[in-house]
């Protein structure tokens, strides 16, 4: 069975070039075309697409809310975005948008149609210059969490107040340089002695060198 596609794009000659592109291959059927967002939207309901090709670029909503939305309404229906764009913050919206795929349009015909047909399936596809930015945002979730690992457990605002409290600050003072009350800070003080089982300021400090939040 052929894969039903819409075709989104604001410009005319694009999608006249990918009717061209894809009618050929028998596992392909382009079920319709549309120049904007609004426009593909009234369309879904009506044609039954399998899989969406989306421009972000669109003139009356972005292609990351068109695709936010018609996952809203039909979440059967994989999108995948085809365009100019390869910068890491549109394609990390596309993605948490829910786009199965994301091919820039400089990419092969074979890339499109592989990403197309991963979409149909339900698999995910990206371009492979682009995936590194998936690779590199995990990469960073990792250190990130080490480093959180490192420090048993303490939120940033009790890693802030142990800075302070080791280099000898008072509640009030540490209140006044982060914006928060002196009970807040007593608060996280005990907190911080509680989840790191010190029961002294010279513990603390010790700690905060150890762990280097602080230079001896």
């Amino acid at each position: 069975m052929a894969i039903r596609l819409l075709l989104v794009d604001d410009h005319a000659v694009v999608r006249s070039g990918l009717r061209m592109l894809l009618e050929g291959e028998a596992d392909v059927e382009i079920a319709g075309e549309a120049g904007t967002a609004r426009e593909a939207l009234d369309l879904l309901g009506r044609l039954h697409p399998d899989v969406v090709l989306m421009d972000i670029g669109l003139p009356d909503l972005s292609g990351i809310d068109a695709t936010r939305e018609i996952k809203s309404l039909y979440p059967e229906i994989a999108i995948v975005a085809l365009t100019i764009h390869e910068d890491e913050e549109y394609f990390f919206k596309m993605l948490e948008a829910g786009a199965s795929g994301y091919v820039p349009k400089r990419a092969a015909p074979e890339e499109l149609l592989t990403a197309i047909r991963a979409a149909a399936s339900g698999e995910v596809y990206l371009y492979p210059s682009l995936a590194k930015f998936l690779v590199h945002d995990y990469l960073t979730q990792e250190s990130t969490s080490r480093e959180e690992r490192t420090l048993d457990g303490l939120t940033q605002r009790e890693e802030e107040v142990l800075g302070h409290l080791a280099d000898g600050a008072s509640n009030t003072e540490i209140a006044e340089t982060l914006g928060i009350s002196p009970k807040t800070v007593a608060r996280h003080r005990e907190n911080i002695m509680r989840k790191l089982n010190l029961h002294s300021r010279t513990e603390l400090v010790k700690y905060a060198i150890r762990k280097g939040i602080i230079q001896p």
